[in-house]
């Protein structure tokens, strides 16, 4: 496909559908990991415009994966429609369930994490498709209500099932908030792995006076600690920063003050590059631990393998498309958490995050500007045109 630079015209009265779809998802509680009928309502905006629904709910979780067009190339908008909680709701300006507009900004919960987004891709595919229905390839949007929560029967379960039918996404952009200063100036072109820990440290459990006859677990974990945390993992590379390991929480004792404990737990972290893997971690982590003779159980889960996507035709298409409408150069970054795709990524799909401003994302009074939104929906607006029309624009 060539990439076209030029800008697509807006109709005015579309601009209100943005704000009206994503007004009807805030007031809809869909705290992780309830939908609440946001993909219900997200289906009935796209059947019109000829997109199949299918549904691919697992557990408690609901997938909806809305389709139109059978060929190649796949292009696929990835999004969630949970919500983190609100906090205590009396801090609020507004009641975070109710949308709210002023000075320039629309408050609610999942304003910017990520309704937003949805509404503005939304708004995109069907200013799109109407005037460009025989656009080349195929598009695709597909959300989850399970990616604030444990995220294992969401995204993963779904492109389990489409890798079973051989249904390959070639291109994703995930709605993440990835902006910093001003919408679309940084682009997300991969994440670091995340790898969670549980560690255990037996002890003898005692009375504090006699210590000759206990073994203090937390005693015997300090120096253990240490070692851990001031661990060099990595140098990071021209991609990725250095590898982090953050203790999470450390938890010991009866809360009584004369009793030594006889175990301690603590909960550890790794967001590590691709100069490192799972394998490599646990096995240093084995040998750090080793000398201090600690009778411990450590129990691991991998939350996502970090994931890189070189320059190629997805991050140029939407440098092409940050250009025309914000006449800005975006920046490419590995930073943050972890993203749905992460569990994309391993598909062979090229994977980039683009989304609103993540000052607010899980606070209190949570919003995003309404030009935002604006400008977001048009830049998604233009990168399927510099993928999927080419030669066909007129």
């Amino acid at each position: 496909m060539t990439t076209s630079s030029a800008l697509v015209e807006t109709d005015p009265v579309n601009v209100d559908i943005t704000l009206a779809l994503l007004k009807d998802l805030i007031a809809r509680v869909s705290v992780t990991p309830e939908d609440a009928g946001c993909q219900e309502l997200i289906a009935h905006y796209l059947t019109p415009l000829g997109f199949k629904v299918e549904a691919l709910d697992f557990v408690d979780t609901k997938n909806i994966w809305l389709k139109r067009g059978t060929g190649k190339p796949l292009f696929a908008f990835v999004g969630h429609t949970d919500v983190v909680p609100t906090g205590p709701l009396e801090l609020w300006d507004s009641p975070p369930f109710e949308a709210t507009i002023r000075e320039g900004k629309i408050f609610g919960r999942g304003a910017a994490d990520m309704k937003g987004s949805i509404a503005c891709f939304i708004n995109a595919v069907m200013r799109f498709v109407t005037q460009y229905p025989e656009h080349n390839g195929a598009i695709a949007i597909l959300l989850t209500s399970d990616e604030e929560g444990i995220a294992t029967n969401g995204i993963v379960k779904v492109v389990e099932v489409l890798e079973q039918r051989n249904e390959k996404i070639d291109w994703c952009l995930v709605g993440e908030p990835s902006s910093d200063k001003k919408i679309a100036d940084v682009i997300r072109v991969g994440r670091r792995g995340s790898l969670c820990a549980k560690l255990t440290i037996f002890g003898i459990q005692g009375h504090v006076a006699y210590p000759e006859l206990a073994n203090n677990p937390i005693h015997t974990f300090a120096p253990a600690l240490a070692a851990l945390t001031e661990e060099v993992w990595d140098h990071g590379n021209n991609f990725f920063p250095p590898t982090s390991l953050q203790v999470s929480n450390i938890s010991a004792g009866t809360g009584a003050e004369n009793i030594i404990p006889g175990k301690l737990e603590a909960q550890f972290n790794l967001r590590f590059s691709t100069e490192l893997d799972e394998t490599i971690i646990k096995q240093r982590t084995e040998a750090l631990l080793k000398p201090f003779n600690l009778n411990y159980e450590l129990e691991w889960r991998l939350s996502g393998k970090p994931f890189l996507t070189e320059p190629g035709e997805l991050i140029n298409a939407v440098h092409a498309a940050v250009k025309t409408v914000t006449g800005i150069e975006p920046l490419d970054d590995t930073g943050g958490g972890t993203s749905d795709g992460r569990f994309i990524a391993p598909t062979g799909a090229q994977v980039i995050e683009l989304g609103p401003l993540n000052a607010t994302i899980h606070k209190i009074n949570e919003h995003v500007a309404l030009d935002d939104l604006e400008q977001l929906s048009k830049i998604y607006e233009q990168i399927l045109v510099n993928l999927l029309i080419g030669d066909k624009l007129a």
